[in-house]
């Protein structure tokens, strides 16, 4: 029998499942009130950005700026795509 957690768990079957499989009570709990929620889809993967290839020079630029590719100003739109994808 599925024991009540108590009001801040909303799927206490699916939290006492994810506890036997050694998750943490914070996760679980959170798993479990996503899934307990119809507008929430906690099974579902997220969205996929497009290809570097589908993306313009100048923000291929500015990722590496983010990510700190060294001598990102001198490449080309091909390098940079190459220099993303091997960081």
């Amino acid at each position: 029998m599925t024991k009540d957690h108590g009001a801040q768990i909303k799927d206490d079957k699916t939290y006492e499942e994810l506890r036997k499989q050694g998750e943490s009570k914070e996760k679980a709990a959170r798993i479990a009130n996503a899934k307990a929620n119809k507008d929430m889809n906690p099974s579902k993967k997220g969205g996929e950005s497009g290809s570097y290839e589908d993306w313009s020079k100048d923000d291929l630029y500015h990722r590496a700026q983010e990510i700190g590719i060294e001598g990102r100003s001198d490449m080309t739109k091909d390098e940079l795509i190459k220099a993303l994808r091997n960081h």
